[in-house]
């Protein structure tokens, strides 16, 4: 789950005026898009934002945790690459093709009409990928490492214009373009450090400094095309027509592939699909893995300092994964990463990090990028994540709760996840009884956190029934006998007087973790007290009804601001509802989530209430996630109903 600050100070943050941190809008204006307004591109090795104006304004190659070409999001120097009528900046409208991650843009300007169509192109497999080389066996479609854009004019004449200026290193390295030989003026190399990338086009271009820039006329039914390419051999299409069916194979890449997904016939379809694609577009396709969210840096507080790096696995994501790509039927998507989960090294005690790189590796030292100004001012921006190596008791039960799930298909645990079953189990066997940071990363001094508990209490009691499934009745028994131990310790420390449950023993606050509880089937949803829980949280932990994690001035989390509500929260509080009969409720608090995702169906992690606005990075896996489970909850109850 990526929901949570990163562990190492930035020996700037006590430099944040307080006063700008407190009066600081999402809405303030500024020449930063708002994050909800940015299209989503993906070829399951890296990602790409497009602003409205049509510019990608983040992209990372050759994958997901590489620095940024693009890297406009972050600082209006840091690089950009536009494709669109000149002088104008606002389309007409954008948005998928039906079950895909190709974006389609319609342009209306004084003279016609054109529509571009952008994708991070898929085909067929062709051999081994040297540029992001395969810990798993190849599937039969890949990354072709290449980012293709296509218009089309539809009536009048527009002039097209593609600007191109790549800056390497986080915008910290201008490119140094050389023309491609042999190419007519229609392509040119971009080499910053030890990347090199290739623009191909049919627009004659001309290098202007640090760019890249054509402009071409086009009139009813003409084509053009531009291309960024960092395959091996810079590999680009060679005309419109060879972009055009690169963009169509991808297209029927995704359809084919969420044709294999089982997608309710609901009036939530749609918002199904679009999170289904959207989870999807954020694995690595060479491991299994599955980064929290694409970007980095993108603020939970307006102008404050909680900028964290996402893009990163975090094991406490991997129950949430499994259990949404079950219920889709994608169990080919899940098995690559449990076996992603299987290759990961441990620490010296057995217990698995609460966050890998990936590619399995552990060390994710952070560090700031001073030289960027920050999306809308908010700094630092960080790069890696300090809070890999903190103590988050509740990792174990994640990791197991996804084996269960896992293995229940088959009803056969695989002999390698064995020894992973043990170890975390002994570690919660081991730590439950000791203080933790919490699943929010907390920087106060550790805190016998309420859910760090009960998920230990989901790591013994997954272990058991996995001991059951392996024949190991000794072990599971000793494992069974701990679960019991925990849950009777949160019932007799982690309650308040109310019977509801407190973010630790000692305090009363509340915290939005604690709905878990039901989730996990830690207290069933027929539980008076896991009711009281649920209800005190709708009710006293909400802004305009979205969910905070926590009261933030009664919380010591180590920083400074105010954050906006939650949307994995939010969702989880839809399920939490569901689980204890509130299904009203729940219906209402859904429907009010959908309206508020992007105009793309997209989510990041917070909710600025106040304003409307989405904060935090773009787009959030875990919010995708949850609103899986969510609309699954709700369908379920209503087909229960219809039998009754």
């Amino acid at each position: 789950m990526a929901t949570s600050p990163s562990g190492t100070a930035d020996p700037r943050a006590d430099s944040v005026p307080a006063a700008r941190v407190a009066t600081t809008s999402a809405a303030s204006p500024s020449p930063f898009p708002p994050i909800a307004e940015y299209a989503f591109l993906s070829d399951c090795h890296t990602g790409a934002l497009i602003a409205p104006d049509g510019a990608v304004d983040w992209l990372c190659v050759p994958r997901f945790d590489s620095p940024s070409i693009f890297g406009s999001l972050l600082d209006r120097q840091a690089g950009s690459f536009r494709f669109g009528p000149f002088d104008i900046n606002v389309p007409t409208a954008r948005h998928y093709e039906p079950g895909t991650n190709v974006l389609v843009t319609t342009w209306k300007t004084p003279t016609g009409w054109v529509v571009v169509r952008d994708a991070l192109t898929m085909g067929p497999t062709r051999g081994p990928d040297n540029v992001t080389p395969h810990t798993r066996p190849p599937a039969d479609d890949d990354a072709e490492h290449v980012l293709v854009r296509v218009a089309e004019c539809l009536s009048g004449r527009v002039e097209m214009e593609m600007v191109c200026e790549p800056v390497f290193g986080y915008g910290d390295i201008p490119a140094s373009w050389t023309m491609a030989d042999g190419s007519g003026g229609h392509a040119a190399d971009a080499t910053g450090g030890d990347v090199t990338v290739r623009l191909r086009t049919d627009l004659l271009i001309g290098v202007e400094g640090g760019r890249i820039r054509g402009r071409h006329v086009l009139t009813p039914g003409d084509r053009a095309y531009c291309a960024l390419s960092w395959s091996e051999g810079l590999e680009a299409p060679a005309d419109a027509d060879d972009a055009e069916t690169q963009v169509v194979a991808t297209t029927t890449y995704w359809r084919r592939w969420l044709d294999r997904a089982r997608i309710p016939d609901h009036r939530y379809r749609e918002a199904i699909q679009r999170s289904a694609l959207t989870t999807k577009g954020l694995t690595y396709m060479p491991t299994g893995a599955t980064v929290a969210a694409l970007t980095t840096g993108l603020p939970e507080t307006p102008g404050g300092e909680r900028n964290w790096d996402y893009r990163y696995s975090w094991m406490r994501d991997s129950t949430f994964t499994l259990q949404a790509l079950h219920y889709l039927n994608l169990d080919w998507e899940a098995d690559e990463f449990m076996q992603f989960v299987a290759d990961l090294e441990a620490n010296d005690d057995g217990s698995m990090q609460i966050m890998y790189g990936i590619d399995g590796r552990r060390d994710l030292t952070e560090s700031t990028l001073d030289h960027l100004s920050g999306y809308r001012g908010a700094r630092p921006v960080r790069i890696g994540n300090g809070a890999y190596d903190q103590r988050q008791n509740d990792v174990f039960g994640a990791v197991l709760d996804a084996i269960l799930l896992h293995s229940r298909r088959s009803q056969r645990l695989p002999r390698r996840l064995w020894p992973v079953v043990h170890a975390q189990a002994e570690c919660a066997t081991a730590v439950w009884r000791q203080p933790d940071q919490g699943i929010w990363e907390a920087r106060g001094d550790p805190q016998h956190y309420v859910s760090s508990k009960l998920m230990c209490w989901v790591a013994l009691d997954r272990a058991t029934k996995l001991a059951a499934l392996r024949g190991d009745a000794q072990a599971g028994a000793a494992w069974q006998a701990t679960a019991d131990e925990i849950h009777a310790d949160v019932l007799e420390h982690g309650l308040t007087d109310a019977g509801v449950l407190r973010q630790h023993y000692d305090t009363d606050a509340l915290d939005a973790s604690t709905l878990l509880a039901p989730l996990f089937s830690f207290l069933p949803g027929t539980d008076p007290r896991a009711h009281a829980s649920v209800m005190a949280i709708a009710d006293d932990l909400t802004e305009n009804g979205f969910v905070l994690r926590y009261r933030t001035d009664e919380t010591d989390d180590g920083l400074s601001g105010k954050e906006g509500t939650f949307l994995i929260c939010s969702f989880w509080l839809v399920s939490g509802l569901s689980a204890v009969g509130e299904h009203q409720r729940a219906q209402d608090l859904f429907e009010r989530l959908l309206r508020i995702g992007s105009p793309l169906g997209l989510y990041a992690e917070e909710f600025d209430v106040d304003t409307g606005y989405h904060l935090g990075n773009f787009p959030q896996a875990f919010s995708h996630l949850a609103l899986i489970e969510a609309a699954a909850r709700i369908i379920l109850t209503e087909r229960l109903r219809e039998l009754t």
